[in-house]
């Protein structure tokens, strides 16, 4: 890109989620960081965006790169308001999809409910085929039964079409000649190849992520395309990204092919800024801590790795839908700032997950909400100030949330606006607190020996609670908590995951055969990266083999080297996996025979690195005024100081109970909490443990 000198550019990342869209720009030539937030707009999510344009005086022409994140993909499977979508199979394998797993997580849960197909059987065809599960051909798939079935999905009106032969992992011959028989007959239909999504055995997964793909892939793509072009007509000229579940990033073409890799895109960035921010301040085990509008979000990295897992379900595992794609490993609560506070049928005070959103929002944002949320609770609570929010630019209406408290709830519950906003604020906290065991003690790490960081809008408000709770000893609230997630992805490299199924006994391997797939793959890696604008230098690979002994169930992912594969070292790759097995699971069985089950490939894309942001507070003083704060309990408020973190300078010291306000975020500290701003300006608080 080619601009005047004098002509500020920059880089640029945008997360839309559910309540707020974020931006953070960073000046390329100064380093300056500009912030922005808007609230979403629903009925056009790119509109936001401009919107934070607009607030950032910043030209869409200035960009040299734009990273985006969006709830899109996951907004249209959770709310089912995808493409009506037909499903083409092998022939005695119609109701694999219908059938799933026989998974019951809930044995005595009588309200339990099967994830419902998005495919119903009657957009459910097959077609006379049949591959072995090494790929052998034992029913040729006819030019005539290709066309028939072509005929039948064209008949049944399908915006969008999955197919999914059995064990096209394989081979995917059938599937390539049957995809090119259904785009002459669609006339622009969506196609879904599950070999094109992804090469892995387990039907009924397999079928559930390709059929996710096309559920989602009109309404996701036609989204993309509109972001390119209200770009190029505002003149940009530089590199847009999408961001991926997987931490990486992908170019728009990859994401309109594969928007199902697109699910989590919001929530990953925060993840990946804060295991640099651990590292940088020396905390290699940390658990992100990531609460806005809509939900909340926890991560766990240790040693500063960021835990990917191999698959997860839209949904919930009970009864949502499988996918098998490479995502960051978060768990997530309905609980954010403005899930909406009901009661149930046995007057029980409940919290989510239905949220107000931005449009009407929480009753104090003064746009027509009539129910109570979180947020509501806190303003009622003097936790966030009614003038102060956003920088002031946003005047909330603490009369208005009192009322509506005490209209709603306060009346069946017996208990005024200010215990009603008591009890909701306990209830969140206690759901996030679940979510932060999910990652912890659940997978067998104490959270005592992990650090907490708090982002997004509302995270530094309930974190040190929570901490607390937990036994947390140290929370961080990052520069630009509520914009975390924004500045994450542009730290992300681009990235995509490959695999392929190839089963046998590792002690037989071919490695001749083995180096060959591997070679397939990276060529796959290559072009993506390419296609991503990615140089040649900057480009990178790693090599995966999923194995376990022979007769389990499930795998281990192993990284292997190249030289190992060309030096057929089965002896190197057998050692690792009983050291990583041993480190997992405490225990090992070295003279077990080991099975290789896939083959992964991850191809990396180095992006220009961009260095988490230093905002040195200004000296001076830094409190603000008083405001009376509900903290420990609904009797007793306390006059506690305000300060704003802008003017609190590195090496300055706070103690509880008060709070810190900035643009757009605040920290609550209780009495006995501790913080310390750091030379380079994050908040350090010591949380005062109960006795």
């Amino acid at each position: 890109m080619h601009m005047p000198s004098s002509t500020p550019t920059y880089h640029i990342g945008v997360d839309i989620g559910g309540t707020f869209t974020d931006l953070v720009a960073f000046e390329t030539g100064s380093g300056r960081v500009v912030q922005a937030k808007s609230l979403t707009t629903s009925g056009d999510l790119s509109q936001g965006v401009w919107d934070c344009l607009a607030k950032s005086a910043i030209a869409p022409s200035a960009a040299e790169h734009i990273v985006h994140g969006s709830t899109i993909a996951i907004n249209i499977a959770i709310e089912q308001k995808g493409a009506e979508t037909a499903l083409v199979v092998t022939k005695g394998t119609r109701d694999v999809y219908k059938i799933g797993r026989q998974n019951r997580p809930e044995a005595y849960n009588f309200s339990f409910a099967r994830p419902v197909p998005l495919v119903p059987r009657s957009r459910t065809f097959e077609v006379n085929e049949r591959l072995s599960a090494t790929g052998e051909r034992l029913v040729e798939l006819s030019p005539e039964d290709a066309a028939a079935v072509a005929e039948a999905v064209r008949d049944s009106g399908a915006e969008a079409v999955a197919v999914c032969l059995l064990h096209s992992y394989g081979d995917p011959c059938h599937e390539i000649q049957l995809g090119e028989q259904l785009r002459a007959a669609l006339n622009g239909a969506y196609l879904s190849l599950s070999h094109e999504i992804v090469r892995e055995y387990r039907e009924y997964e397999r079928t559930s992520t390709t059929v996710m793909n096309a559920y989602i892939g009109p309404k996701t793509s036609a989204y993309i395309g509109r972001m390119q072009e209200r770009l190029e007509a505002d003149a940009f000229s530089g590199r847009l990204l999408i961001m991926q579940s997987n931490g990486g990033a992908m170019s728009p073409q990859t994401a309109r092919k594969l928007p199902v890799a697109m699910m989590e895109s919001g929530p990953v960035g925060g993840v990946i800024a804060a295991a640099e921010l651990g590292t940088r301040l020396g905390f290699g085990n940390v658990i992100t801590f990531d609460m806005g509008g809509t939900t909340a979000k926890t991560s766990l990295i240790k040693d500063g790795e960021i835990s990917v897992a191999q698959g997860y379900h839209i949904g919930g595992y009970a009864s949502g839908h499988p996918v098998m794609f490479p995502v960051v490993d978060i768990v997530e609560v309905g609980a954010g700032g403005g899930s909406i506070a009901w009661i149930d049928d046995v007057g029980a005070l409940k919290i989510g997950p239905r949220s107000a959103g931005s449009h009407p929002g929480p009753i104090c944002y003064r746009r027509g909400g009539a129910v109570p949320t979180v947020t509501d609770a806190n303003v009622v609570l003097g936790r966030i100030g009614a003038e102060s929010f956003l920088g002031g630019e946003m005047r909330l209406d603490e009369a208005a949330a009192k009322l509506g408290l005490d209209a709603e709830l306060g009346g069946q519950l017996g208990m005024n606006p200010v215990e009603t906003a008591h009890g909701i604020v306990k209830i969140a906290a206690a759901k996030m607190s679940l979510a932060v065991r999910g990652v912890s003690v659940q997978r067998g790490y104490d959270p005592r020996d992990f650090a907490l960081v708090a982002m997004g809008g509302a995270g530094p408000l309930h974190a040190v609670e929570i901490a607390r709770d937990l036994g947390i000893p140290t929370v961080i609230v990052p520069n630009l908590p509520a914009h975390f997630s924004a500045l994450g992805m542009l730290m992300a490299d681009v990235r995509h995951d490959y695999v392929r199924t190839h089963y046998g006994p590792l002690i037989e391997a071919d490695y001749a055969q083995i180096e060959g797939i591997y070679g397939e793959l990276l060529a796959a890696g290559s072009d993506t990266l390419a296609n991503a604008g990615v140089e040649e230098d900057a480009r990178s690979y790693r090599r995966w083999m999923d194995l376990r002994y022979v007769g389990q169930e499930f795998w281990l992912q192993i990284p292997v080297s190249e030289d190992e594969i060309r030096n057929a070292d089965g002896e190197a790759i057998h050692r690792r996996f009983t050291e990583i097995h041993d480190h997992r699971f405490g225990h090992a069985a070295p003279d077990e025979p080991l099975e290789h089950v896939n083959l992964r490939l991850t191809a990396v894309g180095a992006r220009p690195a961009i260095a988490l942001p230093s905002l040195e507070g200004t000296a001076g003083d830094a409190v603000a005024g008083t405001r009376r704060i509900y903290l420990v309990d609904a009797a007793n408020a306390a006059d506690c100081p305000v300060y704003k973190r802008e003017l609190l300078a590195p090496g300055a010291r706070i103690s509880g109970p008060c709070v810190v306000e900035e643009y757009a975020s605040t920290t609550v500290l209780f009495d006995g909490d501790n913080a310390r701003i750091a030379p380079t300006g994050e908040m350090i608080v010591k949380v005062a443990q109960d006795a």
